[in-house]
């Protein structure tokens, strides 16, 4: 039995169902691959690495392709590449079918999520995240996230005195855009923060993404050797060649514990996670048709 073969029933995880219409993890990750496969074209063309991360990269590992009940994809880009990604975009990105956001490019993104979101037009999605909407003009479609990565200090009370400052200027920051008022200041000074940090540790032994992502718990941020994760390298994922970490088995161990893999018992691949926790987590309201908000009619 081949590891992408533990779970054939993809179908029976169900996200929504508005009467007698059900919309499936499956509906939802195929529309995901389609912005998967321009990423992938748009940066093998301009020689741009990204590679799967957590999860993406952990369902590359178990499945060859999506965990069966994940419901996204994230990927990382080194940050030197980033601010090229987003000039590419400009100029290479299928626009007809597919748009990005980022602060970059739209002062009403916050940086408080990652870095980038590729959206697929003609679709919905609402986050179950519903501390900080999309602020952004444009879509709010099915998306990949887009993270960078860089150097972070080998001292780790050095680490987290940064993470901590923007830390603690997270719930500001959520107050006032949750009562529309734009953070700018806020904003521009978290990307100050984490820009100079990783500036100063660029050559650092040690890497992660950005700290201006401010959601993992004290002193758990996954930080890992830069051999582990960089260079990158090509992977099977649904039938493709995407890329992912230098040492994938290696980093999702670090993410998510030694039995995040599968375990060969002789006969067959085990699936170790419970089931009770095989569910989606990041999806609050769907529409796979187009734009509009969907009802339960």
């Amino acid at each position: 039995m081949e590891k992408k073969d533990y779970i054939t029933k993809r179908d029976e995880f169900i996200i929504k169902e508005y009467g007698d219409k059900k919309i499936t993890v499956r509906d939802l990750q195929l529309q995901i691959l389609e912005i998967m496969d321009e990423i992938d074209r748009i940066c093998r063309k301009n020689n741009i690495k990204y590679a799967l991360h957590a999860g993406s990269a952990l369902g590359a590992i178990n499945y060859h392709g999506f965990i069966p009940w994940d419901d996204d994809i994230d990927i990382i880009i080194p940050k030197e590449d980033y601010l090229r990604f987003i000039e590419v975009l400009k100029k290479d990105l299928n626009h007809e079918k597919f748009d990005f956001q980022c602060f970059q490019t739209d002062k009403k993104y916050n940086v408080l999520i990652p870095n980038m979101k590729i959206r697929k037009k003609d679709t919905y999605i609402e986050e179950v995240n519903f501390l900080l909407k999309n602020r952004c003009k444009g879509s709010n479609g099915v998306f990949v996230d887009v993270s960078w990565y860089d150097g972070v200090s080998e001292n780790r009370f050095i680490d987290q005195l940064y993470r901590t400052s923007i830390k603690l200027l997270m719930p500001i920051m959520v107050l006032l855009d949750n009562i529309h008022i734009n953070p700018l200041p806020f904003k521009y000074l978290v990307e100050g923060i984490a820009n100079h940090y990783a500036k100063v540790n660029h050559n650092s032994k040690y890497v992660s993404q950005t700290i201006a992502i401010p959601w993992e718990k004290f002193m758990r941020e996954p930080i890992f050797k830069r051999e582990d994760i960089f260079p990158f390298k090509d992977c099977e994922f649904e039938g493709r060649t995407y890329m992912t970490y230098n040492n994938p088995i290696s980093v999702v161990h670090k993410w998510y514990g030694p039995n995040c893999t599968k375990r060969w018992n002789g006969q067959e691949w085990e699936e170790t996670y419970p089931v009770e926790k095989r569910k989606t987590k990041h999806v609050r309201n769907l529409n796979l048709e187009s734009n509009e908000v969907p009802t339960n009619k």
